[in-house]
């Protein structure tokens, strides 16, 4: 049974810095492209970051590019979120996710585990 469990997340004032970690477990964690989403209250859950099995890829969305960094560290089957100069507009909660298959990378993807989701209000 594949699992995802994020945790890092919290309350901090615009400018400040979170890291969000997400621990996969049940499944070859190095084998898996990782992604992280979020939801803002009232909105859709949007797309964040990715990166690929190996971390020598990573990918953006427009409006975090240059403040945060996604990384991971398949010895410990973790991903990472560095969040910095975080703004008000950051605030939701965040989903780790991954993919069915080995292979499967963003774009194309196909995200079938997700987590449970973890909390950032940023405070202006």
């Amino acid at each position: 049974q594949v699992q995802l469990v994020e945790s890092g997340g919290g309350l901090v004032q615009a400018g400040g810095s979170l890291r969000l970690s997400c621990v996969v477990s049940g499944r070859t964690f190095s084998a898996y492209a990782m992604g992280w989403f979020r939801r803002a209250p009232g909105k859709e859950r949007e797309f964040v970051a990715a990166i690929n099995w190996s971390g020598a890829r990573t990918n953006y969305a427009d409006s975090v590019k240059g403040r945060f960094t996604i990384s991971r560290d398949n010895a410990k089957s973790t991903v990472y979120l560095q969040m910095n100069s975080l703004k008000p507009e950051d605030t939701a909660v965040y989903y780790c996710a991954a993919p069915r298959l080995t292979g499967s990378d963003y774009p194309t993807w196909y995200l079938e585990f997700w987590g449970q989701g973890t909390l950032v209000t940023v405070s202006s």
